[in-house]
């Protein structure tokens, strides 16, 4: 159930429950204060009546001499003692009443009684309580609309700092909850929380900056450094040493590079080239740059595909030009296909559908904390798929974006990891 209806059913509640025990207690207090204005009249005809048989032996005010309803317990009053007591039988036109009863005499003497009866008084009051229950239902009628749309406009603005921390996880880091809420006044717990969202963005902005910032400033320190041992290694004499030396510079200026890419695209720094370009080709280009053993695809139809090996990868036929940045759909398709050997398991297989590349291996799949966080840097743990600096995914993934392309890193039903890139039209 939506919030505002909750606070709309909680508040149609509470306003039940006041307009119930209002109601209880006018009712109360009614019934109470006619009994006691009964009581008081029958009191006082009693004493009058009694007053006037005694001077004159006649019976007033309605009274009467020893009368057959009169209540067992105003049958024997003593000399002199005036009492009252309610009756609640209804007989014919007469409800609920008051007698009053007193001896006029000595012992032996007759009891006066006087009724009063009280069938006006409680019409009276059920026409009250029905007031008082068709004013309550037409206060509720009124009150609840207002009761849904000032909930309304709390759950709204909840909603909007909701989807400001939404935009804010998924990424963008520039969303704030001022222009969601507009120019609120005053302050309450829903600009508490906005306001609190945007310290949340502002120091996750002010971390990535650091972070961003910091790999910028160590690629850049290291480019120098790295060129120089490169260099050195052409100095030392052939051999064993001097290969396995080669090849462990040339990863860290692998890196090196990588990194400063990563920097580039976290600093927006990329644009694309667009050219015309047939995607199949490229595709087996960029697999072919790879020097892997990987099965290269062109789908025909639903289940079908050519799918030669790499080796005869220049013979796969164009079926879809794409407006696109190659060198940069190479870098991706290289990325896939390098991550798929280096961690998956073969065969490994890239097919173009249309304007899609599809990028499988038969190995473990990506982890799923990788699913659902996405690839991160500098990943330890050698067991694990992504192990190692795990750059290649998160390259791939930004230049993506920069091609306003979708990458989608998903697992296949039977094993496997699956990478699937569409291009945008």
């Amino acid at each position: 159930m939506p919030l505002r209806w909750k606070i709309a059913a909680l508040a149609a509640a509470t306003a039940c429950l006041v307009a119930l025990a209002v109601g209880v207690l006018v009712h109360v207090w009614t019934a109470m204060d006619i009994r006691s204005r009964a009581g008081m009249e029958a009191t006082n005809t009693v004493y009058s009546a009694t007053d006037v048989y005694r001077r004159t032996g006649t019976l007033a005010g309605g009274a009467e001499l020893d009368p057959a309803e009169l209540p067992t317990a105003l049958r024997h009053p003593a000399d002199g003692d005036r009492r009252v007591a309610y009756d609640g039988r209804v007989e014919g036109n007469l409800g609920p009443s008051v007698w009053g009863a007193q001896r006029v005499g000595g012992a032996g003497s007759p009891v006066l009684a006087v009724r009063i009866n009280m069938s006006p008084q409680l019409h009276d009051l059920r026409r009250l309580d029905a007031s008082m229950a068709v004013a309550s239902l037409l206060s509720l009628a009124a009150a609840l609309p207002l009761a849904v749309y000032g909930a309304g406009l709390v759950a709204r603005r909840l909603r909007r700092v909701a989807g400001t921390a939404a935009r804010i996880s998924a990424g963008d880091l520039d969303a704030r909850t001022g222009p969601a809420l507009g120019h609120a006044r005053g302050r309450d717990e829903v600009t508490d929380i906005a306001a609190t969202v945007d310290l949340m963005a502002d120091s996750l902005g002010r971390r990535l900056r650091i972070e961003r910032q910091f790999t910028a400033d160590v690629a850049h320190e290291l480019r120098t450094p790295v060129g120089g041992l490169l260099a050195a290694t052409d100095l030392l004499p052939p051999g064993e040493t001097e290969d396995l030396l080669r090849a462990r510079v040339r990863d860290l200026r692998g890196l090196v590079e990588d990194l400063l890419e990563i920097s580039r695209l976290d600093a927006g720094a990329e644009a694309p080239v667009r050219a015309r370009v047939p995607l199949a080709a490229v595709v087996a280009e960029a697999v072919a740059r790879t020097g892997l053993d990987t099965e290269v695809g062109v789908a025909e139809g639903p289940g079908a595909a050519h799918a030669p090996t790499a080796e005869t990868v220049e013979t796969v036929e164009t079926v879809e030009t794409v407006e696109t940045d190659p060198r940069r759909l190479e870098r991706i398709v290289g990325n896939l296909v390098i991550n798929a050997h280096r961690h998956g398991r073969t065969p490994v297989r890239v097919t173009v559908e249309g304007r899609t590349v599809i990028v499988r291996d038969h190995g473990p799949g990506f982890p799923t904390d990788l699913l659902l966080d996405g690839p991160r840097r500098f990943r330890t743990g050698a067991t694990e798929r992504g192990a190692g600096h795990g750059l290649g995914l998160t390259i791939a993934l930004g230049q993506a974006r920069v091609l306003g392309a979708e990458l989608r890193l998903d697992n296949a039903p039977d094993g496997g990891a699956v990478a699937t890139l569409h291009l945008p039209r």
